[in-house]
């Protein structure tokens, strides 16, 4: 989730414009939401404590978008649910809408329990493959150099330094190699309805949406989210990138897309309607961002000098990663716009400030 204060005003926003017709399941439950879809509800091991997964009915066998963690709890609650809520139906596709281990941990599983085909994008696909693979038991050179650069705090160098970093195989299966590719244009064909394929960018590279043509469905993943706003995150493997450019980019693209009508199935919390609105919303939560920040560059700050004006509130060790990757992306976006400028620090790490006019 983004971390960005106007998120907070979003959220009460969010309560008085959009509506969420549905009750929250249970985690492993299931509650229909369209003719032929179920929305479940699976835990996570994280503050963000639950994800969303669509099982769309193809009459002899399932259609899942996304899968969730892979881990013994969540195993046990889908073969209950396979056995129950399903009818005993297998799953013969898993659409994946991006690379994120929240969403394609258990994928793998699927993959072997039922050999089922995976659709999704190439770089989602990718993305998943390689990082399952590389396993790291201690912080890379390049992170270590990429927290130096958004100057870090000492204390919590020393604390990333003596701990395992997070790994994506902590929490996923092997991802078998194979899958039919979708992209920009494409259409799908699940749960007896035809799906316009539309890619968004920012929170994670090629990460599709599912927009139906026969009725007013639209699936999200994490691109477009009710009450919290997706974290957008510059990271150690691309440190220029701008994926707010991306986000801005993908979000003004859906806005045009966007009726009122439309039933938005996302990644985490309630499906809503009201989605004109909320595309406003999480456009101008990064605007907004960017000019308090812009602000606060009066003088020379490093990354996480800036916390203050983009989060205004507690950034704990919780938190801290979050806010760092983001407020990085607030500032690459800047200085890729030429609103700002940097010169590097000894220690290595990147002063912000913002460009003479």
């Amino acid at each position: 989730m983004s971390l960005t204060a106007t998120s907070v005003k979003t959220d009460r926003a969010a309560l008085n414009g959009l509506r969420y017709p549905f009750e929250t399941p249970e985690n492993g439950q299931a509650v229909e939401v369209a003719e032929g879809v179920l929305w479940i509800r699976m835990p996570l091991p994280m503050a963000l404590d639950h994800v969303n997964i669509y099982a769309l009915d193809e009459g002899d066998h399932w259609t899942i978008v996304d899968a969730g963690v892979y881990s013994k709890r969540t195993i046990a609650m889908w073969e209950a649910l396979l056995a129950g809520a399903l009818g005993g139906k297998p799953v013969g596709k898993v659409i994946l809408t991006h690379h994120h281990p929240d969403h394609v941990g258990a994928v793998g599983w699927f993959r072997d329990r039922f050999d089922a085909e995976l659709v999704t994008t190439r770089t989602a696909f990718l993305m998943a493959r390689m990082l399952m693979l590389d396993v790291e038991d201690a912080p890379s050179p390049q992170a270590v150099t990429y927290w130096q650069s958004a100057g870090m705090a000492p204390e919590v160098m020393e604390k990333r330094l003596s701990e395992r970093p997070f790994n994506f195989a902590d929490i996923s299966h092997p991802l078998p190699v194979g899958y039919t590719r979708v992209q920009q244009g494409d259409q799908i064909r699940a749960g007896g309805r035809d799906w316009d394929v539309h890619i968004g960018n920012g929170h994670a590279p090629e990460h599709l949406t599912l927009w139906s043509r026969d009725d007013n469905l639209v699936i999200s993943g994490d691109q477009i989210l009710p009450s919290i706003s997706p974290n957008i995150g510059v990271h150690p493997t691309e440190p220029d990138a701008d994926p707010l450019g991306e986000w801005m980019e993908s979000c003004e693209r859906f806005q045009l897309l966007a009726r009122e009508e439309h039933l938005v199935l996302g990644g985490h919390k309630r499906p809503f309607t009201g989605l004109p609105l909320r595309m406003h919303q999480l456009i101008e939560n990064h605007h907004g961002g960017l000019r308090r920040l812009l602000d606060h560059l009066s003088e020379p700050r490093t990354a996480v000098e800036c916390f203050p004006p983009l989060f205004k509130r507690t950034i704990d060790g919780g938190t801290y990663g979050l806010a760092m990757v983001e407020a990085v992306a607030h500032l690459n976006h800047l200085l890729h716009t030429g609103q700002v400028s940097r010169t590097k620090r000894s220690d290595g790490a990147w002063l912000w400030q913002r460009a003479d006019r």
